[in-house]
């Protein structure tokens, strides 16, 4: 097996770097096996892993990469990998493809600390992570600020279902939005993107709000917790929840319509996934007065979601459907 090497290179980041480097090993006709590279606060990390060609000498091609080190005030380091070591390497490329996407106001060593051993616990490997977001300010509002960063994790086994679940208790926990996508084509290709209403497009209930003005806010709240025990199924609790709301006057809809914030970032996303594109839905257990009012408010192309009975100018208790 010909020579294989791995050229480890950091230091203050401008341009023209990487094309310095790639220029000697040009010259000695390597070929790149893998390359990695990062910056983090204008600090390069640069990893490539080479082939010397059949008879090709590394010690011209290590002086010259050592001149042009020096010359760009970079540290670099130089590591022989065996034929063994390089087998193994190529043996262990997972399976098994998942992004993994952190949202939040900020994100903590405490947060990262959980994630990553939850990744490692269920034998996966973090092969990438990058941060989305854009530069956060010591000095800037938070409450107009938002931390992502994105994991790209892989495995020999599928072990997601579990991890999946684990994530799911950190959201709560850390009170952070987590994604969890298996990495494929159609990850990439995607044209329709669907929404939750409640709690998800919007920072509220709908039922919830209609219910507290109608005088009955604590009883349906109490048929939602029994729900969330499990002791009525969706179907049953929602028909209790809305058979309270007969004869609500029709014009307090109106008033949940224009008191209910949209949730933060709403409104840019969908206006963003528009200008790229995209269809967009909303998919709730909801009303449709309120899917129809966001429909026309944000540009929604379609809304599925139930529709309050009124007969006379009230809320009858029940849904069309």
């Amino acid at each position: 097996m010909n020579k294989v090497i791995l050229i480890n290179v950091s230091g203050g980041d401008r341009p023209g770097l990487t094309s310095s480097l790639a220029e000697a090993l040009a010259a000695c006709q390597v070929r790149v096996l893998d390359i990695g590279q990062a910056v983090v606060h204008e600090t390069l990390a640069l990893a490539i892993l080479i082939e010397l060609p059949a008879g090709g000498e590394f010690t011209p091609l290590k002086r010259n990469l050592l001149v042009r080190a020096h010359d760009l005030d970079l540290k670099i380091q130089f590591t022989p990998i065996s034929q063994e070591a390089f087998e193994h390497w190529v043996r262990s490329q997972g399976k098994f493809r998942f992004i993994i996407s952190i949202l939040g106001r900020v994100i903590t060593a405490a947060q990262l600390a959980k994630i990553s051993a939850a990744i490692s616990s269920h034998g996966l490997n973090i092969d990438r992570i990058e941060r989305l977001s854009g530069r956060l300010s010591l000095t800037g509002s938070a409450s107009n600020a938002n931390a992502c960063i994105e994991f790209e994790i892989s495995g020999g086994t599928d072990t997601s279902p579990a991890l999946r679940a684990e994530l799911l208790e950190f959201t709560h926990e850390f009170e952070i939005d987590i994604a969890f996508q298996r990495e494929s084509i159609y990850r990439r290709n995607r044209r329709l993107v669907a929404f939750d209403m409640d709690s998800t497009l919007i920072q509220a209930e709908i039922i919830d709000e209609l219910a507290k003005l109608h005088g009955v806010g604590d009883q349906v709240s109490a048929i939602t917790a029994a729900a969330m025990r499990g002791e009525l199924d969706f179907k049953q609790s929602f028909t209790k929840r809305i058979s309270l709301l007969h004869g609500l006057p029709e014009q307090r809809l109106q008033e949940v319509l224009h008191s209910t914030p949209l949730a933060d970032g709403a409104e840019r996303l969908i206006t963003t996934l528009k200008r790229l594109g995209y269809k967009t839905a909303i998919l709730s257990g909801g009303f449709t007065f309120f899917g129809e009012h966001l429909q026309k408010r944000l540009g929604i192309d379609y809304v599925f979601a139930n529709q309050l009975e009124l007969v006379d100018g009230a809320v009858t208790g029940k849904v069309a459907g």
